[in-house]
């Protein structure tokens, strides 16, 4: 009997040390909320130990939870701005850079019309004679039995066009450039001497009229073709000027018109 209640005894205590831990994790008892008349009733704070169930932590608990919890491992992120905005702001050259090709206007195609083609002759020039036809923008290469090769040209800008009878005094392919000391006066800005090459606006060959100052060359801007654009030379495409060089000989007769 004796045993027994002992037995008894520590069963008990063991039970209310049991609910005693429960009433410490649970924590104090809520006071019943008070409610007014004006007021509406207020939700009661939750707490993650007291409403969640427990599903183990971690991934499942944030797959199947009401939410993470605070301070935990998996907490929502922060909301992102458009990647744009993280990208680091633009230096003053790549603004600038920028800018002008915004501002920059497209260059114009090139027109077919003035593309190098055979046409009709009836003028009185004999074969190997070029004529340029400066108003019209067209060079003609006479043929003969009727017939000339056409090609489109840049002529000279207002004030620098000019007509008469020329020879071709020399050809040079991939021509150096001098500027002349006429140019030089209106654009000192101009380099004084540019050998010859891709960049050289004489392009990839030229042909000297005589003792004067102008000369049938190429060109690699090929969208002035058609336009009022040079200080009196005769300007074509870099792969016209290169047929028409290989076609015609020094001594030349030229007729601008």
């Amino acid at each position: 009997m004796k045993k027994m209640s002992l037995a008894f005894l520590a069963g008990a205590s063991f039970l209310a040390g049991i609910n005693q831990a429960a009433a410490i994790e649970a924590g104090p008892a809520a006071e019943p909320a008070v409610i007014y008349a004006d007021q509406p009733a207020q939700r009661p704070v939750r707490t993650a130990y007291a409403e969640r169930a427990n599903m183990g932590g971690g991934f499942i608990e944030f797959l199947f939870g009401d939410g993470p919890a605070q301070g935990g491992r998996y907490q929502a992120q922060p909301s992102y701005e458009p990647r744009r905005a993280l990208l680091p702001p633009m230096g003053p050259e790549q603004a600038m850079r920028r800018q002008e090709d915004v501002s920059e206007p497209a260059r114009p195609a090139f027109d077919p019309k003035y593309e190098k083609q055979l046409v009709e002759y009836h003028g009185k020039e004999s074969p190997g004679t070029i004529v340029v036809d400066t108003p019209n923008k067209f060079l003609f290469l006479v043929q003969g039995d009727g017939k000339a090769l056409r090609y489109g040209i840049g002529v000279g800008r207002p004030g620098f066009t000019w007509s008469g009878v020329k020879t071709i005094s020399a050809k040079k392919e991939w021509p150096a450039w001098t500027p002349p000391p006429e140019m030089l006066a209106r654009r000192p800005d101009l380099p004084r001497h540019m050998e010859g090459g891709p960049q050289n606006p004489l392009g990839a060959r030229a042909m000297y009229l005589g003792s004067s100052l102008y000369r049938i060359h190429g060109s690699n801007e090929p969208w002035t073709i058609g336009t009022n654009v040079s200080s009196g030379c005769i300007r074509m495409r870099n792969e016209d000027v290169i047929d028409l060089y290989g076609r015609v000989t020094v001594g030349a007769r030229v007729v601008v018109i």
